[in-house]
């Protein structure tokens, strides 16, 4: 496979919140920045090799294979992330782009000796689980910030949003996986919510707690 259909089948593995609802050429478009026609002649190669379905008006598809090859990229990818925060001393804000070019290396052993090496994580600096060498992903109990009622306490797991602008923000409000959030209170007019961070006290915009997961103590 090339570079350019590994990209489009993690797109298309992304964009799949639900299995068996197409994803339309327009979205895969959005995301890949490229034309329509594009995306459908890429499309068509996929379909050539097994990898997605497609059907005028349903839209896009992942076949099992399609589905295990996307989780397998994913795979490297979160590793490498981990690899690059932990051992490299990069931060969770840099990690992304340096991943994007390591995914595609083809090496299964090689993939396998990092996941040992890292001593198996379950998930990745974002908080983003690992698809293990089957393509099952580890289950997380998680829900947005957003949705937490006043007075709950809350570990964050992970982010929605693994943006360098988002992660450097978070940075500066000393958020970070683990920490420890006391929801305090909720502005009915715009929704951000009070908290208190780690023994802090700090306001949050609801987009930006609209990207934070978190789950109950």
């Amino acid at each position: 496979m090339t570079y350019s259909e590994e990209n489009y089948l993690k797109v298309i593995y992304h964009l799949s919140t639900n299995p068996t609802k197409g994803i339309t050429t327009n979205a895969i478009a959005g995301v890949m920045e490229s034309k329509p026609s594009s995306v459908t002649d890429m499309i068509q190669k996929l379909a050539e090799k097994g990898l997605v379905s497609y059907k005028k008006y349903q839209g896009v598809t992942l076949t099992e294979k399609g589905r295990y090859t996307a989780l397998m990229i994913v795979r490297k990818h979160r590793l490498w992330e981990v690899f690059l925060v932990e051992t490299l001393g990069f931060t969770w804000d840099e990690v992304h782009d340096v991943a994007e070019q390591l995914e595609h290396i083809k090496s299964e052993k090689l993939t396998d000796k990092l996941e040992e090496f890292l001593e198996f994580p379950t998930e990745d600096p974002h908080g983003d689980p690992i698809p293990d060498r089957k393509g099952i992903l580890p289950k997380k109990e998680k829900k947005l910030l957003s949705d937490i009622s006043t007075g709950k306490k809350v570990i964050c797991v992970g982010v929605k949003d693994s943006s360098s602008s988002f992660l450097q923000y978070l940075d500066k409000q000393q958020i970070a996986l683990g920490s420890s959030i006391d929801v305090l209170g909720k502005e009915d007019f715009d929704l951000s919510l009070n908290l208190e961070v780690n023994g802090k006290t700090v306001t949050v915009s609801h987009k930006i707690a609209s990207n934070l997961f978190v789950k109950p103590v």
